[in-house]
């Protein structure tokens, strides 16, 4: 990578070539539990999870490493593809269960009635579709991965509304209850698959393995609390460090030069409390390694970009 060979700013119109990008820059996106190194105590937890079959709640600073946790276990358990729900303060149990596009309905059988054909009632399993966590307690010989990211951005009422289903595995379709039919094929959601819902009821025979990731941004209830394994994901030493970055680079991080000194530089500013991410470590020696690295004065302006603090203006 030649430094200033792409954007110059001089209006000047030219077809640069891209150097390749990092590993985990790679579309479609490649699997990286396999790159991920557990902290100290993290393996206890995730095992007593599984074990007692319960969910993990994961406490941390923003890019600790949270959310890989599961595309560590799920890889080397072979649990299949991940489910995911990404939590914003409008997000609410029954978007995670299933949806039904009633709107849609409703105009199929206007526009049947319009062409004269005889149904007074349309199918209703094309207007149903399970959400992630109703698609992760289907019935199954192996227990679904599911990553509920960022629960502490959800509405105060949330975690309180999800006790009876992590309580019972189960949960019900009022559409599908009443609905002239036995049996019912759904659409899953992460496949054009479906599974048969049977008077409305869907029931785990496996529980997944649930993993739920806060920000520490606030507390939650005992009620909730006392159904999951709680772990905090402490700071990276530099060791540990030197072990992540060696994993997504294939290499052994030397004992100087410039990556062993971008490495310990990060972990003094871990130590003292700095609101940084790991990912930013692994842009920072993509960037500022090697034999086209930028030279000072770009390599040290580069750095305070790529290394700049999460908080603050």
């Amino acid at each position: 990578m030649t430094w200033g060979s792409y954007y110059r700013g001089d209006g000047s119109v030219r077809e640069a070539e891209l150097a390749p990008p990092p590993p985990w820059r790679v579309f479609p996106r490649q699997p990286i539990g396999g790159m991920f190194r557990p902290p100290p105590g993290l393996a206890v937890a995730v095992n007593a999870a599984l074990t007692l079959r319960r969910p993990l709640l994961l406490n941390g600073a923003p890019g600790s490493g949270k959310s890989t946790v599961i595309e560590s276990v799920a890889e080397e358990l072979g649990l299949g593809a991940i489910l995911r729900w990404n939590i914003t303060s409008r997000s609410t149990l029954g978007d995670a269960l299933y949806s039904y596009d009633v709107l849609g309905r409703i105009n199929e059988q206007q526009l049947k009635t319009a062409a004269g054909k005889a149904e007074a009632v349309s199918d209703i399993a094309p207007f149903l579709r399970l959400g992630p966590l109703g698609t992760a307690l289907v019935p199954s010989g192996r227990p679904r991965a599911l990553l509920i990211d960022e629960i502490d951005k959800s509405d105060l009422d949330l975690p309180s509304d999800l006790l009876n289903v992590l309580e019972r595995g189960e949960y019900e379709i009022p559409e599908l209850v009443r609905y002239d039919f036995d049996e019912v094929p759904v659409r899953l959601w992460d496949s054009a698959d479906t599974h048969p819902v049977v008077r409305g009821r869907v029931a785990c025979t496996e529980f997944p393995f649930i993993v739920m990731t806060s920000n520490e941004e606030r507390d939650f209830p005992p009620a909730f609390l006392r159904r999951c394994i709680r772990f905090t994901m402490p700071p990276a030493s530099e060791g540990e460090l030197r072990d992540i970055v060696g994993a997504h680079f294939v290499m052994t991080v030397p004992e100087d030069g410039p990556i062993a000194e971008l490495v310990a530089a990060f972990a003094a500013r871990l130590a003292a409390g700095d609101s940084v991410a790991i990912d930013q470590l692994l842009n920072a020696v993509f960037v500022l390694s090697g034999d086209d690295a930028p030279k000072d004065p770009q390599r040290a302006e580069l750095a305070g970009i790529l290394l700049r603090e999460l908080t603050g203006a």
